[in-house]
């Protein structure tokens, strides 16, 4: 006999009947609670623990299955993460969102304080998942796994709009006025004194009252390049006396007043560009300037291997305030985050300089061995097939930004 697991009662009376147990009550009604106690003790055991598993398995099947809900770690990182009142959004949270609604999975959202707190709960797996701005390194992966990848981007630099000048280092700043191309001049200079000191020096030694005492090369060469470093800086103190010296000196105050006049010319506009641009264009000018960025964040690598002093925060709205309270000269951060500030909240007081470097991977971020990680890649996947991706990414950072990166 087979019995129907759809209709529990009709699966209990069924197998009643199959060992001799009959009762009176009419169809479709229960049977008399004192009948059903006779119909059950007169039942073999091995049929009613049957009949008992058989119900609860129909029990189960027929009660409705409770969606699963997912712990959610993340941190306020905009335009990633942006906290609303109490509400959650940004570009990893809409993500994460529409990934849920096709996992059927529900989430709840745990805000950690800073970046290590939410790494923390993945290590000891009190949370599912971290959603926000999480880039993939090399040292992350080895104690944690990572989705596909839902954004590239890089580093940038960020200074005060309002405020050319920085905090400097007046030795340091005399220091940067030694370029390559100061000490091309600087060459040039040393080649233009040696050359008419030797020929002063060649015909002047033997002259009795020329400006060379000695006949000696040392020290009459010293002598000579003294002589001949004057005169191209000021005036010469005195004539040579031999008839192809003085034509020699008089060329070599003429190239002495073209030179300086150069120079003089390329140092201004070197110095006019720099107080037109600011002190911080880039990347390669933080050295020697202090550079803020977020505690634990990738940046803080970079910074440290190029030697710059760093000051860490433990939020974002603390990193960005010590940038306008001049705490800080620059920040460094991912450039998605950025440009968001200096388009929003920023607007008018900071500008993002320099170019978009050390790019790498954003993901979401699992405890090690997660098997949740197949299944949001898969949405991932699918996201990026339907065109749902694209539609978030314009969302937050504009069709044309995403045609720049391809």
């Amino acid at each position: 006999m087979v019995l129907e697991l759809k209709d529990p009662a009709r699966a209990c009376r069924a197998t009643a009947e199959a060992v001799g147990c009959k009762h009176k009550s009419a169809p479709g009604t229960n049977p008399p609670r004192s009948n059903l106690k006779v119909s059950l003790r007169r039942m073999p055991r091995g049929v009613l623990v049957t009949g008992i598993a058989f119900f609860h398995l129909a029990t189960a099947a027929a009660a409705p299955t409770a969606q699963k809900t997912l712990r959610v770690e993340t941190f306020t990182a905009p335009p990633f993460v942006i906290e609303q009142g109490r509400e959650l959004t940004g570009f990893s949270i809409d993500l994460w969102k529409e990934i849920a609604a096709r996992l059927h999975v529900d989430s709840a959202y745990e805000k950690a304080a800073t970046p290590s707190a939410g790494f923390a709960a993945l290590r000891s797996k009190q949370a599912d998942l971290g959603v926000s701005a999480i880039f993939i390194t090399v040292e992350r992966d080895r104690e944690f796994d990572f989705s596909y990848p839902i954004l590239e981007a890089g580093q940038q630099v960020m200074v005060r709009d309002t405020d050319r000048g920085v905090t400097v280092n007046p030795l340091r700043e005399l220091l940067r006025l030694f370029s390559k191309t100061t000490g091309i001049w600087l060459g040039t200079a040393l080649l233009l004194v040696l050359i008419p000191a030797h020929v002063v020096w060649l015909l002047e030694r033997r002259h009795k009252e020329g400006i060379i005492p000695t006949q000696r090369y040392f020290p009459g060469i010293f002598y000579a390049a003294y002589w001949s470093a004057s005169t191209l800086l000021t005036q010469a103190e005195q004539m040579p006396r031999q008839w192809l010296a003085r034509v020699t000196a008089l060329l070599w105050m003429f190239a002495g007043v073209v030179f300086v006049a150069l120079y003089t010319a390329q140092l201004t506009a070197t110095l006019t560009i720099q107080e037109i641009r600011g002190a911080i264009n880039g990347p390669e000018d933080l050295p020697g300037k202090q550079v803020g960025t977020l505690a634990e964040s990738v940046s803080v690598k970079y910074l440290r291997e190029h030697n710059v002093k760093i000051q860490e925060f433990t939020s974002i709205t603390e990193l960005y305030q010590a940038l306008l309270d001049k705490k800080v000269d620059a920040v460094l951060l991912t450039a998605p985050a950025l440009r968001y500030y200096q388009t929003h909240d920023g607007r008018g007081l900071v500008k993002v300089v320099g170019p978009e470097f050390e790019k790498g991977e954003l993901a979401f971020v699992f405890p090690d061995g997660s098997p949740l990680r197949r299944s949001v890649n898969t949405a991932l996947v699918a996201m990026r097939e339907d065109g749902a991706y694209e539609r978030l990414y314009d969302k937050w950072f504009g069709s044309d930004v995403r045609a720049g990166d391809q």
